[in-house]
């Protein structure tokens, strides 16, 4: 009787820890849901962020903000070439490119695009080479620095980010997209369609020209240029890649141009999320 409840006992006891075993799985995936399933907050969001898009939207905020709170002066950070180049004002050449207006909802507007398409790039594109995504903002901030005193524009911030927007639809070019569920189009014509919907609230269209234009130059210098002739023309300074903590992929692979996924559900307001046929 003993031999026989003690099997029973180990019987029982067999079974309890396979029980075990087979609920610990479930449990532990419905707790991975959970956890999936929860809403980051601000700071995981902002912390997920890399490291460029991160500084930038910092940079931006706090500038604009700081102008806001009247602790700094618009008029001590726009882009004047005279004060500049005659003045010794060199931080101008960058401060021109954090300030977006006051804080409102194109303040709002501008942030949005901001930290969407530059994180996108920066994890899209230029997965793994933050250095060169850091180095073609330079690019484009310098080019936009060169046409700004023609053209009589003092902050440069939004043309910059229209150029982030430009190299994104071209390198995502079979993205499909939808402009407030009114119609679809794909990644190529989102500056464009961006460019006609600020025009109808009254925008001047110059600022968001020039991003374009920017956006058109590096595109072609980095991406089209190199292909027809084998040379590059862009070259991502060893310091800058250091800075970012980029570690330099194969050989003779075009920064900018390796392997990547067009993003999904990148709609303006209401994303297809899906590539075109």
């Amino acid at each position: 009787a003993r031999g026989a409840h003690g099997t029973a006992t180990q019987h029982t006891a067999a079974c309890g820890s396979v029980r075990v075993t087979e609920r610990t799985p479930r449990l532990r995936c419905r707790y991975r849901k959970r956890t999936l399933n929860m809403p980051l907050t601000l700071e995981q969001w902002y912390r997920q962020m890399p490291v460029v898009t991160r500084s930038y939207l910092t940079l931006s905020f706090l500038t604009t903000a700081g102008c806001a709170l009247e602790l700094i002066s618009p008029f001590s950070v726009y882009y004047n070439a005279h004060l500049i180049f005659r003045k010794g004002q060199v931080w101008r050449l960058a401060s021109n490119f954090f300030f977006f207006g006051s804080l409102g909802m194109d303040f709002v507007f501008h942030m949005f695009f901001l930290s969407r398409y530059c994180r996108l790039l920066e994890e899209g594109t230029f997965r793994g080479r933050s250095g060169d995504f850091a180095w073609m903002l330079v690019f484009g901030a310098f080019a936009l620095s060169c046409v700004a005193p023609f053209v009589n524009i003092q902050f440069l911030g939004s043309s910059l980010t229209f150029m982030m927007v430009y190299v994104w639809g071209r390198r995502n070019n079979h993205v499909n997209m939808s402009f407030l569920g009114l119609f679809s189009f794909t990644a190529p014509y989102l500056p464009w369609v961006l460019l006609v919907f600020s025009s109808a609230l009254g925008s001047s269209p110059t600022t968001d020209l020039l991003g374009v234009a920017a956006g058109h130059a590096f595109y072609f210098l980095n991406d089209v240029y190199p292909t027809m002739t084998d040379r590059r023309v862009i070259w991502t300074p060893r310091i800058v890649k250091k800075l970012c903590g980029q570690v330099d992929g194969p050989e003779g692979e075009v920064w900018g141009a390796g392997a990547f996924r067009p993003e999904a559900n990148a709609g303006v307001f209401a994303g297809v999320g899906g590539q075109a046929p």
